[in-house]
């Protein structure tokens, strides 16, 4: 269960970076040691370890008033998409040519899960997607690329919900998502590839449209 620490006690740093990956925390929100020790009845010292991790992952900034909830530019965030976007590809590619029978199962599993999500349940859509990408990379067992692709959804975890709700998203993805399981299970490489790198290329794009409507 995710923001449990083994021994079932709240693990303070995972709760905190899904509340910043989810939208509960928002950026310029500060993030006060002792309100937060408070909240998950433990020490200021976990809460201290918690925000030097979150602050190390880029989620949160050190200004004059404190630690507060990261906040990043457009221009940041494409660029970000534009290193996913490739390291993606090599995933989808990497899976094809090393994947197990049990990783395609797996996969299969993951497919069906997201494919179930509803509509209602925007924040289960957000998590069976990110099962079926982490799925995927671990169907890699390439350990190098598998921490890059951690570290990099950690710098776009701020913007899940808003690409998977745009109209014609959700559907799109599940097509997708279908097309990989498909390539990867058949081991064609090349096509797997292509499936990926359009994937988050649509995702890419969707957020330059929403940043256009913002404006």
């Amino acid at each position: 269960m995710a923001g449990v620490a083994r021994d079932g006690a709240l693990d303070p740093y995972a709760q905190l970076k899904e509340s910043i990956y989810l939208g509960d925390l928002q950026p310029g929100q500060h993030l006060v040691e002792t309100p937060l020790a408070q909240t998950f009845r433990v020490s200021r010292t976990p809460i201290r370890e918690a925000l030097t991790r979150l602050e190390q992952d880029g989620l949160v900034v050190r200004t004059a008033s404190g630690l507060v909830v990261r906040d990043r530019t457009p221009g940041e965030v494409l660029d970000i998409y534009e290193v996913r976007i490739l390291l993606e590809a090599q995933a989808g590619r990497s899976a094809a040519e090393r994947r197990t029978n049990n990783d395609v199962i797996a996969l299969r599993q993951a497919h069906r899960r997201y494919v179930n999500a509803t509509e209602l349940d925007a924040r289960g859509r957000v998590s069976a997607n990110r099962n079926f990408h982490q799925v995927l990379w671990h169907a890699t067992h390439q350990l190098a690329l598998i921490d890059l692709l951690q570290r990099i959804e950690v710098q776009l975890g701020r913007f899940p919900l808003t690409t998977l709700s745009y109209e014609g998203r959700w559907e799109e993805t599940v097509q997708e998502h279908a097309e990989l399981v498909e390539a990867i299970e058949a081991r064609a490489g090349d096509r797997a590839a292509e499936v990926a790198h359009r994937h988050f290329s649509g995702a890419r794009d969707i957020r330059l449209k929403l940043w256009e409507t913002e404006e």
